[in-house]
């Protein structure tokens, strides 16, 4: 680096699998990971919002982003990870396929997203991450979980 090149900072993402497609959040919105648990159902909830789960006493709603991206009928097994999201003021559950590893992106391995008709709208997309040969598909996930689409209305998860 040349001297008086502002610090570009990278930024860390946990990396996870939904159907054929690798996406990226960024880690610092991820509270844990766990294993799925039972849910309790809430009435007139969306069908991606599978219901709540207790988590030491905070009431979290999970929402299925396979259920969500039409991406086939959801299987629920020890394999199923949920990424508990800690966002501004709310916690929340992601099921996902797949959580693989941490990944560090520098801003040059941050790609525009192309518009191509994939299952996320590019307004909740960051951008393309490459690394070697893998790419990541970089979620707003902050912008995602509080667009109107999800269903989450604040009054229905207190």
């Amino acid at each position: 680096m040349h001297h008086g090149a502002p610090a570009v900072k990278a930024h860390e993402f946990l990396a996870f699998t939904l159907g054929r497609e690798e996406y990226g959040i960024d880690i610092q919105k991820v509270q844990e990971l766990r294993g799925y648990d039972t849910v309790t159902r809430i009435a007139n909830a969306p069908e991606h919002i599978k219901g709540v789960v207790n988590l030491r006493g905070i009431i979290v709603p999970i929402i299925d982003m396979r259920i969500k991206f039409n991406l086939g009928t959801p299987t629920y097994d020890q394999f199923t990870v949920v990424i508990i999201l800690n966002m501004a003021s709310r916690v929340m559950g992601m099921v996902v396929d797949s959580v693989s590893d941490v990944i560090t992106l520098s801003p040059e391995q941050v790609k525009p997203a192309p518009e191509m008709g994939a299952v996320l709208d590019t307004d909740y997309l960051i951008g393309l991450g490459t690394l070697d040969d893998r790419m990541l598909i970089l979620v707003d996930i902050d912008k995602l979980m509080t667009s109107d689409e999800m269903g989450l209305v604040p009054q229905a998860v207190q």
